[in-house]
């Protein structure tokens, strides 16, 4: 009787532990991790170009005032024509003395030049070539950078994001073909976002101002592609 209640006693603990041990995970599913990209095309709402005065004086008070005088005449042929003040930027005014170099001399100041540039912006693309010539007639000597630009890159989001899907899909589908798999749900979809390559400046030169009229500049806009990326992460079966 005695040996039959110790081996009850020594019986139980290890019952005890069997019952209390957690039932075990199941593997983790397989999966394959791809990435996929997506092109939306717009057409640019709105353009900038850079338009500046250069004058040179013997005087800095000349170069100056002879600067303020043409600039102020561009700034206000821009507004006849429609730029708001929020549209016509100043960006950049220098001074700077012209210089003689001979060899053996300290160099000579001859003058000075002056230099005053505005950035014109507008959501109105059909206004670029208009505003150009304006500048031109009004005194511009100095022009640059012409861009096309999508003021709202989001307008091709979900149109990029669904074809970035559908690419990531079709590749996960074809490796996990080519394993002799199927292709399952996804399970994580990370969003890489939009990518715009700077479109290249289009240069005007440096134009010289003349006293005939300026003809109107024609320029073509033409399109932008934004790029879409989203990461995926499939289950295999």
């Amino acid at each position: 009787m005695k040996r039959f209640l110790l081996l009850v006693l020594l019986a139980a603990p290890i019952a005890a532990q069997t019952v209390t041990q957690p039932p075990r995970e199941g593997a983790p599913p397989e999966t394959i991790s791809v990435t996929g990209t997506g092109h939306a095309t717009l057409t640019p709402d709105r353009f900038t170009f850079t338009a500046g005065v250069q004058t040179m004086s013997p005087t800095v008070e000349e170069a100056v005032n002879e600067n303020n005088s043409k600039m102020t005449a561009v700034i206000a042929a821009l507004k006849r024509a429609g730029a708001t003040d929020q549209e016509v930027r100043t960006t950049n005014f220098s001074i700077f003395p012209q210089q003689v170099y001979e060899q053996g001399k300290v160099p000579r100041v001859v003058g000075y030049q002056a230099n005053n540039t505005v950035i014109v912006s507008k959501r109105d693309i059909a206004a670029a070539s208009k505003l150009l010539q304006v500048v031109l007639n009004a005194g511009v000597n100095e022009t640059s950078g012409l861009n096309f630009e999508v003021s709202d890159p989001s307008r091709g989001r979900d149109q990029g994001l669904r074809a970035a899907f559908d690419d990531a899909r079709a590749k996960a589908t074809l490796l996990a073909q080519a394993a002799s798999r199927a292709l399952g749900r996804a399970l994580m979809i990370t969003e890489g976002g939009a990518m715009q390559p700077p479109p290249p400046p289009r240069p005007l030169g440096v134009m010289a101002a003349k006293a005939e009229a300026v003809s109107q500049v024609p320029v073509e806009s033409g399109s932008h592609e934004l790029t879409y990326t989203v990461s995926v992460i499939f289950e295999m079966r």
